[in-house]
């Protein structure tokens, strides 16, 4: 059962992907995401049903352009791959449980913050504020369908406690932090409160240290200073998917290591 329901949500996480591209492409420019058509940036052409296909069209087509052969970049079959292995893994994770869908919503806007985040050092408003209406909407759904995973009450103190800490931090230092990663911080705390304190402990610190070690890899490697900025929201997102994905279980085995409880 649960196979099944990891490749059914796989197929639409490569559906959704196929989105994704588009979103991350036109949201930074104000675009509207539904209209007009795809089309070739190089000669304008609308792009082909046939060749929308997620992952399959771009290697049908050799990743050019089939009327001008404009090379068509890689990244887009790789997102629409990776979001649907991460749906996969988010069912495999929750398997048939009422939060599925709002842990599978996480995923998407989380892989089109990043890729936005990583090209114009922006978290835009349009997708973070939205998200909390739909987080709490789907959070509160599972949890009148009976879900089993997590509770409500703590989504919303962690998403506020998360908030709070984001907002000292940027408050404190301005220049380290945009107000950006404050507002999704939000968002990210009602996920990983759901499901513990441990898991939102986490959440919270693991975006830190990933951060941490990236900033201390481009120093090693010649490519950054102190004072290099670093877009800071896909480290948030990634120390969350950890912490969905095992943070509850770490934290519960860290506490008994240290203290025997």
């Amino acid at each position: 059962m649960t196979a099944l329901l990891a490749v059914f949500v796989a197929l639409v996480g490569l559906m959704i992907g196929s989105f994704l591209n588009v979103v991350v492409w036109r949201v930074p420019r104000g675009e509207s995401v539904v209209s007009p058509p795809s089309a070739c940036p190089g000669c304008g052409n609308p792009v082909r049903p046939r060749d929308n296909l997620p992952v399959l069209g771009w290697v049908l087509l050799r990743g050019r352009c089939r009327d001008c052969a404009a090379p068509i970049s890689a990244r887009y079959p790789l997102v629409e791959a990776g979001t649907g292995v991460l749906f996969a893994v988010l069912a495999v994770r929750f398997g048939a449980d009422a939060v599925l869908p709002a842990y599978l919503y996480l995923a998407a806007v989380g892989v089109a913050l990043a890729l936005i985040d990583l090209d114009v050092r922006r978290l835009p408003d349009v997708i973070v504020l939205p998200s909390y209406v739909v987080t709490a909407a789907l959070l509160g759904l599972a949890s009148l369908l009976g879900s089993d995973s997590g509770e409500l009450l703590r989504a919303g103190l962690g998403a506020a406690a998360m908030y709070a800490v984001y907002f000292a931090l940027a408050f404190a230092y301005p220049a380290g932090m945009g107000f950006g990663d404050v507002k999704l911080a939000g968002v990210l705390g009602a996920y990983t409160a759901w499901l513990g304190w441990g898991a939102w402990a986490v959440g919270l610190f693991s975006g830190f240290l990933l951060g941490g070690l990236w900033g201390i890899g481009l120093v090693l490697a010649g490519r950054g200073g102190r004072k290099s900025k670093v877009p800071f929201g896909p480290f948030m997102l990634l120390g969350v998917l950890l912490a969905v994905l095992g943070g509850q279980g770490l934290a519960d085995g860290y506490l008994e290591l240290t203290t025997g409880t």
